[in-house]
């Protein structure tokens, strides 16, 4: 199968290449010189002209920053792509551009099955995604066994945006779960409280989640080396808060995370890892060491 991949971040790069390991016939094309010279150490093909590479492609996937972005894309899929190709795209994205993205695409008979992934980069580069898709269902089940190349854990959510909605409601409890540590930590700390042995506790007792075991690994040292920056949680909050209005659902405790993450980029943590919002809270409560 002829494959084009666009955007090979941190997550595009290692999608990219699990399919390419499956065998198939995959292109790759990035707006980002360095992206793409990581792309040819790992051997994948790269491209220069996207248009091309799309025409000649049965499935184009992607995985993009924003909504702006799968609009760009979009649009160049729609002029170039023959009727029948299949759009999958991985993006965390607004379910209003979706839909806007959807209704362009399907009027030149390009299937669009919307697969937004949950998981970080070290999950893609295991395989270890959990896939949300959503869009016209023979469709998923024609791309499923590129999906399960993607990671273990494949849900399909209903045929339109309900797969973009999903990761934002997914990504509200990772974002409250990172407020909710940084109160913890900070009190405890604050408290007296020694930081090994909070974290020895946290992970041992019932509130041991996936995520909070997840985020303990660094935490633990201290390192907020990024798997998701500060800047790209605030994007996403964005997205949850809009999502909240168009349904006229109140997201209080969303919104003040909203404003934590804002405060940790005006103090210049914006591209350490979102969990950095401890920062914020440790200098406000004017522990000892902190600025």
């Amino acid at each position: 199968m002829k494959i084009h991949f666009c955007g090979v971040g941190k997550m595009g790069l290692p999608m990219a290449g699990h399919l390419a390991a499956a065998g198939h016939e995959l292109t790759v094309s990035d707006p980002s010189s360095e992206r793409l010279a990581l792309a040819r150490q790992q051997g994948l093909t790269v491209v220069e002209d996207e248009r091309q590479a799309m025409a000649k492609s049965h499935v184009v996937f992607s995985s993009l920053p924003n909504d702006g972005a799968l609009r760009a894309v979009a649009a160049v899929l729609a002029g170039a792509a023959r009727p029948g190709t299949t759009y999958v795209d991985t993006s965390t994205v607004s379910p209003q551009a979706s839909a806007q993205v959807a209704g362009i695409l399907e009027a030149q008979g390009i299937v669009y099955v919307r697969t937004a992934v949950s998981g970080n980069n070290k999950m893609a580069e295991a395989a270890q995604l959990t896939v949300l898709a959503s869009g016209p269902r023979a469709g998923y089940d024609r791309m499923l066994p590129l999906l399960e190349r993607l990671g273990p854990n494949q849900f399909y959510l209903g045929d339109v945006e309900q797969a973009r909605l999903m990761k934002l409601v997914v990504n509200l409890m990772i974002a409250q779960t990172s407020a909710m540590l940084a109160e913890a930590l900070t009190l405890g700390r604050k408290g007296g409280l020694d930081w090994q042995a909070m974290w020895q506790v946290l992970t041992a007792s019932a509130v041991a989640s996936p995520i909070l075991k997840a985020k303990s690994v660094q935490l633990a040292q201290r390192d907020f080396t990024p798997t998701f920056t500060v800047e790209q949680m605030i994007k996403d909050l964005d997205l949850i808060l809009g999502a909240g209005s168009a349904v006229d659902v109140p997201l209080a405790q969303t919104a003040m995370t909203r404003r934590l993450m804002q405060e940790a980029l005006t103090r210049g943590l914006g591209q350490e890892d979102y969990a950095a919002i401890l920062k914020v809270l440790e200098q406000d409560a004017r522990l000892p060491g902190t600025p």
